[in-house]
């Protein structure tokens, strides 16, 4: 895909801000097993760069989906995966929705301050016994009056113990699991860093093995009054909604990926050419030359899956099966990167402020989260008429 001067300026502008506001405190970050996402996320807003893709009555940018892709990418810059992981939640993960179907009053409550930074969302989708498999989630909201009263359980929540709203997937409904859930914004505090809203509790802060600065948590719903004008579009067209939404996500995924494998690769060369055994360096060793060669080969064909996959987006083609087999893709190569580049680390790789010992850590998410590998195989299976789509 061609990438104009815009493209380019806000790249620039991203990758000033990262090295500025962000790398700097990284290590501080990590250690205290949060980063303080209303400090950064407002930083990017008056930058504009929450909103690149959304409409710009609310304060986005309204550009085409390749900038959001151009910000995934360049966000690879970031020393660790939590914080990237933590952006893509608010600007691909919890807003796609609302900015697509949600109503005027409710875009301009939750949507806009998003946009701005003023407000940190997350998505609630994932449950105790529901994961990968959407379509069983228990959590239910039933009408009250003017209300939904919405109770159930969210789990494995990124920015969910700093969240001022979640986009929240409930049954609405009784009837087929296709068609009887809603997505709900769902305020979680009075105020930014203000009290939980009542009925709401966090029930445990997840530790991790990797991801660290990213909150992560368990979130309990007990009653939980909530206006019916929260609900984002179409009552019971929740699970289609969030379909839409995750083709966004494994792209951002996707993207996000490619230049943590470049950097890991690259210092992985750098290390490997000083390091001296036998004789001569590692990087003599025709083996690691090699390995390396294949490894960089595979990151590029990943960029050109993904930038593809994007291309056909932004030109309105369903990319279900490419955004799939880009997410898909992501998640196993980091895996086999993160593990190679640590080996040929040695010991220096198997310690914990090595940057392919983080990547090793947070990259293995990447075929878990967001769907696991299983479900994308299962997916691209479907669209190559392998095996039965599920009745709608």
């Amino acid at each position: 895909m061609q990438l104009t001067p815009e493209h380019e300026q806000i790249r620039d502008t991203l990758k000033r801000f990262i090295a500025e506001k962000i790398n700097p405190h990284v290590d501080t970050w990590e250690a205290a097993e949060i980063f303080p996402a209303h400090q950064v996320f407002k930083g990017l807003g008056d930058l504009g760069l929450l909103g690149l893709t959304k409409p710009v009555e609310y304060g986005g940018m309204g550009l085409d989906y390749s900038y959001s892709m151009l910000m995934a990418e360049t966000m690879g810059l970031v020393n660790c995966g939590a914080i990237p992981m933590a952006v893509g939640v608010q600007t691909d993960m919890c807003t796609p929705a609302l900015a697509r179907f949600g109503g005027d009053e409710l875009k301009r409550d939750y949507l806009a301050p998003a946009i701005a930074g003023d407000m940190v969302g997350c998505i609630g989708v994932s449950e105790p016994g529901a994961g990968s498999d959407v379509a069983g989630i228990k959590s239910h909201a039933r009408k009250d009056g003017d209300d939904y009263v919405i109770t159930g359980q969210k789990m494995w929540i990124t920015n969910s113990l700093q969240a001022d709203w979640m986009c929240m997937l409930v049954n609405t409904g009784e009837g087929a699991i296709h068609k009887n859930k809603s997505l709900i914004i769902v305020p979680m505090r009075d105020g930014p860093n203000g009290k939980l809203t009542p009925g709401i509790s966090v029930a445990q802060k997840i530790k991790k093995i990797g991801m660290h600065a990213s909150d992560t948590g368990l979130i309990y719903f007990d009653e939980v009054r909530v206006p019916q004008r929260n609900l984002i579009g179409a009552e019971g067209q929740g699970f289609i909604y969030q379909m839409q939404q995750f083709q966004e996500e494994r792209l951002w995924a996707a993207a996000n990926a490619i230049t943590g494998l470049d950097v890991a690769i690259r210092e992985t060369i750098e290390y490997t050419r000083q390091r001296k055994m036998f004789g001569s360096t590692l990087l003599d060793q025709q083996w690691v030359q090699f390995k390396l060669v294949e490894l960089q080969t595979e990151v590029e064909a990943l960029r050109a899956l993904t930038w593809t996959a994007c291309e056909r987006y932004v030109a309105g083609d369903d990319v279900l099966q490419w955004a799939s087999m880009a997410k898909l893709k992501a998640g196993r190569l980091t895996r086999e990167v993160a593990d190679t580049c640590l080996q040929f680390w040695g010991g220096m790789g198997f310690t914990w402020d090595n940057r392919v010992s983080r990547l090793y850590r947070d990259g293995r998410l990447g075929s878990i989260g967001g769907g696991a590998d299983e479900v994308m195989m299962g997916i691209i299976a479907k669209t190559m008429g392998m095996a039965k789509r599920s009745a709608a």
